[in-house]
């Protein structure tokens, strides 16, 4: 209950919010309305459910585009591999790039959205899991005014299948232990930059962080390197 002025000036008069007063009561702000919105959302985000039915939704929509372009008559066998390849080669180049400059760069909310992931690497916050299907959907429009309509699916499906493919990647090295060398030696890229987070950026691929030079090498391996200059 707020106190009028009257009320401070003399302690016994408190008076009471009868509804004619209602009109003078602060309306809630545009944002705040936004906010409590968005708050069921942000609660789901942090759920196993949502984590897995992200998965699926991002592997249904790669697959959905790569398919629908692949049975498409008008682009030649080659071309259209190509295409789907380039969406893959692209989403790598996108994901290094956010990785690095957005969720470890100035942005206050991105940054500390992606400290919380390196404080608790297994928990479970996450997009909303119908985001990424709309974002790449709107992807795939734009694609389509620029290029044939059969290579803007490929493009963007591949780009799709890149994303399924770090969310697949991004859930499986921070909760399974591999037993393969191959395999342990890629997780083990990822868990280096948890100790190391200005380095190895890249989650599906170290490709971007050797061509870019942001490759974790350790001390005495770099000193042999010197040395042989």
């Amino acid at each position: 209950m707020s106190l009028t002025t009257r009320s401070i000036e003399d302690p016994t008069k408190v008076e009471s919010h009868s509804p004619q007063h209602s009109d003078t009561m602060t309306a809630p702000s545009g944002a705040g309305v936004f906010r409590r919105l968005l708050q069921p959302i942000e609660r789901m985000s942090t759920t196993r459910a949502n984590s897995r039915l992200g998965l699926v939704a991002d592997f249904a929509t790669g697959g959905a585009l790569l398919y629908t372009g692949v049975r498409s008559d008008s682009v030649r066998p080659a071309a259209a591999i190509a295409a789907g390849l380039a969406g893959l080669v692209l989403f790598s180049f996108v994901e290094y790039c956010f990785h690095r400059w957005l969720f470890h760069g100035p942005a206050e909310a991105f940054r500390e959205g992606h400290h919380k992931h390196h404080q608790e690497p297994r928990g479970y916050d996450s997009l909303p899991f119908f985001f990424a299907p709309i974002a790449i959907l709107l992807l795939a429009g734009l694609l389509d005014m620029a290029a044939p309509m059969t290579i803007a699916l490929l493009l963007s499906g591949g780009f799709a299948a890149g994303y399924a493919a770090y969310g697949l990647s991004h859930t499986v090295i921070h909760g399974m232990r591999f037993r393969h060398p191959l395999a342990r030696r890629w997780a083990a890229l990822h868990h280096i930059h948890h100790f190391h987070p200005d380095r190895n950026f890249g989650v599906t691929t170290p490709l971007w962080d050797i061509v870019l030079k942001t490759r974790y090498v350790p001390a005495r391996t770099a000193q042999r390197h010197r040395a042989r200059r």
